[in-house]
Order: C-alpha cells, then sequence, then structure tokens
C-alpha cells in the first residue's frame, strides 16, 4: 500500500501568523500519525517563514513514523538534515524567495552538485530522493546520481485533471515505470488532492509515497483531521 505522508508545513503557517505555539505543530504532528499517517514531512525554507528549525529538532525524537525532511539542498539545510537524521530527505529546487515548489530538478545541469549531496546524506544513513518532473531523460540521470528515490511533481497532474484525467496522468504513469526500472522507489507530491488522489493513485505503478498537506489541511478545516486523514488514505488502497 502507497504511504501517505502528511506535511505539517501549513499549521506552521497558522501558528505563525498569530505567535506563541497555537496551533502546537508538534502535537499535531502526532495525532497526525494517531490517526493513520504513515509518516510526517517538513519543508524548512531559510526564512523559517512556516516550519522552523527548531521544530525539526523537537519533532525528530517524538516522532514514531517517517520523518521526511524536504528542500533546497543549502548549506544550512544540509547541515541541519545530517543532524536530525530523518528517514528521508527530499531535494527540491525552489529559491529561497519561492511561494511554494514550482519545478522539479534539471538533473543534466545539477548533476555534479546533486551527487556530492546526495554521497554526503547516503554516508549518513538517510534516505535521499529527488523532486523531478515526468522528463524520463533527467529521470534517467537522477538515478545515476545514486539517490534512492525520486518524488515526482504533480502539479502539473492536478491542473489537467479536470479536463482530461487520462492524459493527465499518462506522464506520469510513464515517469514511474521508468524510474521503477531504473531501480529507483517512486515517491509523488505538489496539489494532490481528495479530488484526484484515487485517480492518480490507480493509474501510477510502483508509487511508494505521497507527501500531502496544503488540501490535507483545508479538507481538515471541514471535516477534522482524524476523518481526512482516513479519507486520503482509503484513496490510496
Amino acid at each position: 500500500m502507497t504511504k501517505l505522508s502528511v506535511n505539517v508545513n501549513k499549521i506552521a503557517t497558522l501558528r505563525n501568523a498569530r505567535g506563541g505555539n497555537v496551533p502546537n505543530v508538534l502535537k499535531v504532528a502526532l495525532d497526525c500519525e494517531t490517526f493513520g499517517a504513515d509518516g510526517i514531512t517538513v519543508h524548512p525554507r531559510p526564512d523559517e517563514r512556516h516550519i522552523r528549525y527548531a521544530d525539526v529538532y523537537e519533532m525528530r525524537p517524538a516522532l514514531r513514523t517517517e520523518f521526511n525532511i524536504e528542500g533546497n539542498p543549502t548549506e544550512q539545510f544540509i547541515d541541519l538534515v545530517l543532524k536530525a537524521k530523518p528517514a528521508q530527505v527530499t531535494l527540491v529546487s525552489d529559491a529561497p524567495d519561492a511561494l511554494t515548489s514550482d519545478a522539479g530538478w534539471d538533473t543534466r545541469k545539477h548533476f555534479d552538485f546533486l551527487v556530492r549531496v546526495i554521497d554526503q546524506f547516503k554516508a549518513a544513513g538517510i534516505r535521499t530522493s529527488i523532486f523531478v518532473g515526468t522528463d524520463l531523460e533527467l529521470i534517467t540521470l537522477a538515478a545515476k546520481t545514486g539517490t534512492d528515490r525520486v518524488e515526482l511533481y504533480t502539479e502539473p497532474y492536478a491542473a489537467q485533471y479536470p479536463q482530461d484525467p487520462a492524459a493527465a496522468v499518462a506522464p506520469f504513469a510513464e515517469a514511474a515505470k521508468h524510474a521503477h526500472k531504473l531501480g529507483l522507489g517512486v515517491n509523488a507530491g505538489h496539489d494532490l488532492s481528495l479530488v484526484n488522489l484515487k485517480y492518480f493513485h490507480d493509474n501510477v505503478p510502483y508509487l511508494s509515497e505521497v507527501s500531502i498537506g496544503h488540501a490535507l489541511i483545508a479538507d481538515a478545516l471541514y471535516l477534522g483531521l482524524e476523518t481526512t486523514i482516513a479519507r486520503y488514505k482509503e484513496c490510496l488502497k
């Protein structure tokens, strides 16, 4: 069964908007685990506008499921990950001022850099994943970096899904097959929701994990966190 990793960035955004510690990010993460999440994802950015580096250090020893830290591998980020030692690090190529992640890696242009970074994480026993699009050549180069997995950037799928689900999912199914053939694990994330997740899951093979935050937290405002996580898990059966 495909695992669900809940991204709790939006909980931190809400907390930071008011100051103080309400809602408590750690408590929400632990509740997500209790309600059935298979993992917790955070994406700390340099300006700490949502998840703070202190959150990462507080969460790491308390979590019972897999911890995934994603972000642009700056020196500061690399140091954080090596100290926190999560189960997985997901390398994302977003600019410091990006509103949200908006593209996969150009593994051709950044190949040597990615190799150096991945070597550091693998030496520390941390599973690595590279955020990529569906270009098969770039996935082939991702495999050559030594990464364990790729995470497919699914915003293009989500955008096209309402008009033509079959056309939207086709390149992702092909990308997943190609990655699997190269020995890579396959994750996916970005704009997956209760509207489009089941179709994606049913049509994309070899899917190990999806990471979902924004839509899941938005749904929880109406459905409650426990019911929301159960519904997302149902999509992954």
